[in-house]
């Protein structure tokens, strides 16, 4: 892969670090600032909003302008957003910060993702996505796990202070080393939005939303299930995000090589092993060992999905890719918004964190059913691509 696209994957484990460390200082910040977990979870939920909400107000603005500059601009917004959560002092400045830090990473995915396919031939575009996306399986070995150990030794709120400090580190890489790559010279914005309103394109983004979203019902409190319902010590709740992480980074090139192999067939494979990845967690929710193989096959399956998704989104998108990819990211984001918020909607109704795998399972099987009526349709696109 050209180094370009590893500059754009520091870029990613940065960003994905402070989206996914929240998980692990859940009971942390939720003690801090006087709230109980339930109410905690809308910290994600919040910072999914943002990213959902960013794809439209700032994509539509950046299509024509040049890659290599927004990109510097969106890390440098993302930056600012992390010292500010770090001076959060109420739940409410929370919430508000988290959603301002979030509305830059929808664009900076997608552009990212698009100048990741533009250099390298057609064959490999789902292997560079990928490739970009390591940043973020990385962010869940390396990144979220030291953060949660930073925030349990120290405090949260240094955890901030060090992410902002990656991603100056992240702009001067982009400034450093990215090259310059050309923008569309004209854009059509009637036409990039039509593209997003076509049936193949809102099947594909609602497949997105519910198969990737089910998992976050769980991923989400994983770290009070596993010190509530596992009995693990809250000082091992880092290594199982580790394990997690680990998952991960075996998942994503699994799903950028079925991607690459059949589209048609990779998003619903994919989906349907994130479901059975549920189940497993389920049943091995009173075991530590059992739930260190169960957390590693969820990380697998979790991120197996991202890079057939995001192709699947691409197959759709003809001349609009930009801002298609941007709304895949979008949609990924409101799956995790959904899946956090009915898991905080349960928990805050009293009903036990060991039901939170069947409605995350319940959710992604809808996904999974919306995939497999898309199939034909994944496979007239993939021989006319």
């Amino acid at each position: 892969m050209p180094l370009a696209i590893w500059i754009l994957a520091i870029g990613a484990f940065t960003i994905c670090t402070g989206e996914f460390v929240i998980m692990g200082l859940l009971p942390d910040i939720a003690g801090d600032l006087h709230v109980d977990i339930g109410q905690s979870g809308y910290l994600v939920t919040s910072y999914a909003l943002g990213v959902v909400l960013g794809a439209p107000l700032l994509t539509p603005f950046l299509v024509s302008v040049r890659r290599k500059p927004v990109l510097i601009y969106l890390m440098a917004a993302f930056v600012l957003g992390n010292v500010a959560c770090a001076f959060a002092m109420t739940y409410e400045h929370m919430l508000v910060v988290r959603f301002l830090t979030a509305l830059s990473q929808a664009s900076f995915f997608g552009i990212g993702a698009v100048v990741a396919t533009q250099l390298v031939s057609p064959g490999k575009q789902a292997s560079a996505i990928g490739a970009m996306f390591l940043g973020a399986t990385l962010a869940n070995i390396i990144g979220s796990p030291l953060g949660t150990m930073i925030g349990q030794n120290y405090d949260w709120r240094v955890v901030f202070f060090v992410i902002a400090g990656l991603g100056f580190v992240a702009c001067l890489a982009l400034a450093m080393l990215l090259p310059k790559v050309k923008a569309d010279e004209k854009v059509d914005l009637r036409q990039e939005f039509s593209a997003l309103v076509q049936p193949a394109m809102i099947k594909a983004l609602v497949t997105t939303i519910l198969g990737f979203g089910g998992v976050f019902t769980v991923f989400t409190y994983i770290a009070p299930i596993l010190t509530g319902v596992t009995g693990i010590a809250a000082e091992q709740v880092p290594l199982l995000l580790l394990v997690v992480g680990l998952g991960m980074a075996v998942g994503n090139p699994i799903g950028a090589k079925l991607a690459d192999k059949n589209l048609a067939t990779a998003v619903p494979m994919t989906i349907f092993s994130l479901i059975l990845s549920l189940l497993l967690f389920y049943v091995s929710m009173s075991s530590y060992i059992a739930m260190v193989i169960a957390s590693f096959v969820m990380g697998i399956a979790m991120f197996s999905v991202i890079p057939p998704m995001q192709m699947q989104v691409l197959s759709h998108a003809g001349k609009s890719p930009l801002m298609s990819s941007s709304f895949n990211i979008a949609a990924l984001n409101i799956g995790s918004a959904l899946g956090a918020t009915v898991g905080g909607m349960m928990l805050s109704n009293n009903i036990s964190m060991t039901y939170l795998p069947f409605m995350a399972i319940g959710i992604s099987a809808v996904g999974l059913f919306l995939s497999c009526m898309s199939m034909g349709g994944e496979k007239s696109a993939a021989q006319t691509a």
